[in-house]
């Protein structure tokens, strides 16, 4: 009798050592992080929701601006997060500062939400209050009139509220603790990790923000495991292994490394290669008749043959191992941001949360690529949708089609909490952070 096929024991090749370049990829030891059900009512709860406000949104760094969108001095671009405003702005030194976004005479915006432009000051469009765009006080109309301002010395506390900002990636990173550590100490390896990537050369090529109608975690749970890949995105089976995939925690952040252009032990063609790696291989000049009845040694040969030019690339492949030339190096940063990261582009996903509503929150799409010397760069228009309203491509529409049943089924009296296996231990361990943050429900 013949011997059923065990997929789950189909190995995954490598070209050889990497010899210390590129991203660390040596697998971690997982923590014992349980087995117990992770409450509902985290997703659900208003209650959960505002402690998270307090507790978690309030004390962590948090993802504010890309750099390149702010380049001279006096541009600005606003952000929100939760119930709160920012105000990012470049300073005459080259430094961005950020501010919240609100009048402190009448609580008015200063500038619109989600949004950008230049200013020599801001000058609030109620009553006309104005400042600096290093934050201080500029002109009060008719300040006469208020005798509790008659003193210079207040000046100081009228100027514009401050948040600590710092800069990793080519991007801005802003927190509303003062007394949090350092954005080093909070990223910890990542600077380590992902800086071989060069993402202060990239130019941002897409950018949009969606409203979906789930809670933030649900968004950041969907990214963090390929468990679900069978069953929403079948047709990646093909040239994506969601078997073979290395989990790693990285203190409060983690990562998972998902090999490309090979087929899943799971498909059900192990000797032809599809369509799409077919695509993958004359993309780089490889020829995939060479691999009838070998698909996934197709993967090592992409591999080398990016290695091959990576003096020649306008890709940091030099600086890279070889498992980076081909997969998908995939990192969250807690709380909120997710990197499928590749050695030519990145695609960002971060998930906000809506002001009020925990069954409600935003989600920005933001494509990074390295381009040519030379080649002509328009920043995209960032412009805000709603669920369905846009196409965001089939894998992303399956998953956004997927959410909001999800958080559906969150609220049922039948249901009360995730049951996580081991390929969802990011997950898990994203729960862990969450909970130190927040304590325990």
């Amino acid at each position: 009798m013949a011997t059923a096929f065990d997929w789950k024991s189909v190995p995954l090749d490598r070209v050889g050592p990497d010899h210390g370049i590129g991203t660390p990829a040596a697998k971690l030891p997982d923590p014992d992080l349980g087995t117990g059900k992770i409450p509902a009512a985290r997703y659900t709860s208003k209650d959960y929701m505002a402690r998270e406000w307090a507790a978690m949104w309030t004390k962590v760094w948090l993802l504010g601006a890309r750099e390149e969108l702010i380049p001279d001095a006096g541009d600005w671009l606003s952000h929100e997060v939760g119930t709160e405003s920012f105000i990012f702005v470049r300073q005459a030194d080259g430094e961005v500062k950020g501010f919240f976004n609100v009048c402190p005479h009448r609580g008015n915006r200063l500038v619109p939400k989600d949004a950008s432009g230049f200013a020599n000051s801001f000058r609030c469009g109620y009553h006309h209050w104005e400042w600096q765009t290093d934050g201080g006080l500029k002109n009060i109309p008719d300040r006469e009139t208020f005798s509790q301002l008659q003193d210079a010395a207040v000046d100081c506390a009228l100027g514009l509220k401050e948040v600590r900002t710092d800069r990793w990636g080519g991007f801005v990173w802003f927190t509303m603790n003062r007394q949090a550590e350092s954005l080093r100490d909070f990223l910890g390896v990542i600077p380590e990790h992902l800086d071989p990537y060069k993402f202060e050369a990239m130019k941002l090529i897409d950018w949009k923000t969606i409203r979906w109608d789930c809670n933030w975690k649900t968004s950041v749970d969907a990214f963090n495991e390929t468990y679900h890949v069978q069953g929403i995105h079948p047709e990646l089976l093909s040239w994506l292994d969601d078997w073979n995939v290395q989990i790693d925690c990285l203190g409060i952040h983690n990562r998972y490394l998902v090999p490309f252009t090979t087929p899943s032990p799971r498909y059900e063609d192990q000797a032809t290669p599809s369509p799409m790696m077919h695509g993958f291989a004359q993309l780089h000049g490889v020829d995939p008749a060479d691999y009838e009845g070998r698909p996934r040694q197709l993967r090592l040969a992409i591999q080398k043959a990016k290695r091959a030019i990576q003096h020649d690339s306008i890709y940091p492949y030099a600086g890279l191992n070889d498992d980076q030339l081909s997969d998908d190096y995939h990192y969250m940063i807690f709380p909120n941001v997710t990197m499928n990261i590749y050695g030519e582009t990145m695609l960002m996903f971060v998930s906000r949360p809506h002001p009020t509503d925990p069954d409600k929150m935003l989600f920005d799409l933001l494509n990074f690529a390295h381009l040519a010397p030379g080649t002509p760069h328009q920043f995209p228009e960032h412009t805000t949708y709603d669920h369905g309203q846009i196409s965001l491509g089939q894998v992303l529409d399956q998953d956004a089609f997927n959410l909001p049943v999800v958080q559906e089924g969150m609220h049922s009296a039948a249901y009360d909490g995730l049951i996580l296996g081991s390929q969802e231990l990011r997950i898990r361990h994203f729960h862990k952070v969450l909970e130190d943050y927040v304590g325990p429900d």
